[in-house]
C-alpha cells in the first residue's frame, strides 16, 4: 500500500477513534457549582466552578477542559467561607464573637452603666456586609435627686445638661440656718438610682464663752444658729493668741476660743538690743515690756576672739527668760567700758 492510502487510512481511524470520546459529569465540589451541567462533555468544551454564595475560593484553578483522554483531570479547588470585617468598635461594651465569617453570629453588650440601643446579635451575610448596624451602649439615666419637699435641701449640677446619667455628680446644700449632715455629694449610680443622700438638720450653739481679759463683740444672750459667728478680742496690753472668729459648727460646739496672752516685763534696766532688725535701748524703748509672741535679741560677747553675738529672748504668755550668757551693766560701766553690742559681729571674724 502506498504511503498516501496508509496516512488517510490512519486519521479516518483516529478520527472514529475520537469521535467516540467524551468527559462524564465533572466532580462535585463542596461549596462550588458548575457553570454548564450535562451529562457528557466533547472533547476541548471548558467548564468554570463557581463558589456558592457566601465562600470564596482558596487554592486550587476553577477552570477545566475536557481533554483528548475523556478524563478530567484533578480537581483541587477548596472554598472556605467569606470573612466580614470586624464590627466595633463598640463605645462602652463588648462584642462576643468566634468567628467572624459568613453565617457567624456575634453578640452585644454594655458595660455597667449602659444600656444597649439597638439589635443585640448581628450575622455575617453573603456579601460580607453585617446583617444589623452597630447598636450603641448609652448611659443610664437617673431621675433628679429626691430633695425636700420645702426646699430645704438642694442640689446644684457640676457639669451642663438637661439630664443626669451614670457617674453624673451633683453638689447638695441646706437652706440656712441648716447644717447638712452626710456626704456633700452623690454620684448617679449603674442602676439608675443616687448614692446615699445627705439631710439637713437645725443646730443650735450656746451662748460663746468669755476669755480671761478679753471680751466678744456684740454678742448676744442667746442661742446661736448652725454658721453663725462671733469676734473675740482683748484688752490692751494683752495681745489674742488664736483666730478672732469662732463659728458655731454642725456639732453644736464653737470652733475655737482663742486665748488672750500676757505682756512681758524685761528684767534688765540697761542693754542695748537687737528689736525687728534694729539696734535699740531697752531702757528708752522697753519700758512697759514687749507683748506676747514678740522677740527681742540680747548680745553676748566671746571672750575668746572679744567679739558678739545674738540670743533670742522671746515673750511667752508673760514670762521671758533673759539668755544666761548676757551680761548687765551698771551706769559706771556702761559709761567707761565698750558696749558688747558695738563690737565686731562673731560671724564677721569666721
Amino acid at each position: 500500500m502506498s504511503p498516501v492510502p496508509l496516512i488517510l487510512w490512519m486519521v479516518a481511524v483516529a478520527h472514529t477513534v475520537l469521535a467516540g470520546r467524551v468527559c462524564p459529569r465533572p466532580p462535585e465540589i463542596p461549596l462550588a457549582t458548575v457553570d454548564i451541567k450535562k451529562e457528557e462533555y466533547n472533547l476541548g468544551e471548558e467548564i468554570t466552578y463557581s463558589c456558592n454564595p457566601g465562600y470564596v475560593p482558596q487554592s486550587g484553578s476553577r477552570r477545566f477542559t475536557c481533554p483528548l483522554t475523556g478524563r478530567w483531570p484533578i480537581v483541587t479547588l477548596r472554598c472556605i467561607p467569606k470573612k466580614c470585617s470586624y464590627p466595633g468598635p463598640l463605645n462602652n461594651g463588648k462584642i462576643h464573637y468566634t468567628h467572624l465569617s459568613y453565617q457567624s453570629l456575634v453578640s452585644f453588650s454594655c458595660d455597667a452603666g449602659y444600656i444597649l440601643q439597638g439589635h443585640k446579635t448581628s450575622q455575617c451575610l453573603a456579601d460580607g456586609q453585617w446583617s444589623e448596624k452597630l447598636p450603641e451602649c448609652q448611659s443610664v439615666i437617673c431621675p433628679p435627686p429626691p430633695v425636700s419637699p420645702f426646699g430645704a435641701l438642694f442640689y446644684l449640677r457640676l457639669k451642663p445638661g438637661n439630664i443626669l446619667v451614670f457617674q453624673d455628680v451633683v453638689k447638695f446644700e441646706c437652706l440656712s440656718p441648716l447644717a447638712l449632715f452626710g456626704n456633700e455629694t452623690a454620684k448617679c449610680l449603674a442602676n439608675g438610682s443616687w448614692s446615699a443622700l445627705p439631710e439637713c438638720r437645725s443646730v443650735q450653739c450656746p451662748h460663746p464663752v468669755q476669755v480671761e481679759n478679753g471680751y466678744i463683740n456684740l454678742a448676744v444672750r442667746r442661742t446661736y444658729q448652725y454658721n453663725e459667728n462671733v469676734t473675740y478680742g482683748c484688752y490692751p496690753p494683752y495681745v489674742l493668741d488664736g483666730p478672732a472668729v469662732s463659728k458655731c459648727d454642725k456639732t453644736g460646739n464653737w470652733s475655737i476660743k482663742p486665748t488672750c496672752r500676757a505682756p512681758c516685763t524685761i528684767p534688765v534696766k540697761r542693754a542695748t538690743v537687737l528689736y525687728n532688725e534694729q539696734k535699740v535701748k531697752l531702757q528708752d524703748h522697753f519700758r512697759d515690756g514687749i507683748q506676747h509672741a514678740e522677740t527681742i535679741w540680747f548680745f553676748c560677747k566671746n571672750k575668746e576672739h572679744h567679739c558678739s553675738y545674738t540670743v533670742p529672748a522671746q515673750c511667752k504668755d508673760g514670762t521671758l527668760s533673759v539668755p544666761p550668757c548676757f551680761k548687765e551693766r551698771g551706769w559706771f560701766s556702761s559709761l567707761v567700758k565698750t558696749d558688747v553690742a558695738d563690737l565686731t559681729p562673731c560671724e564677721s571674724i569666721n
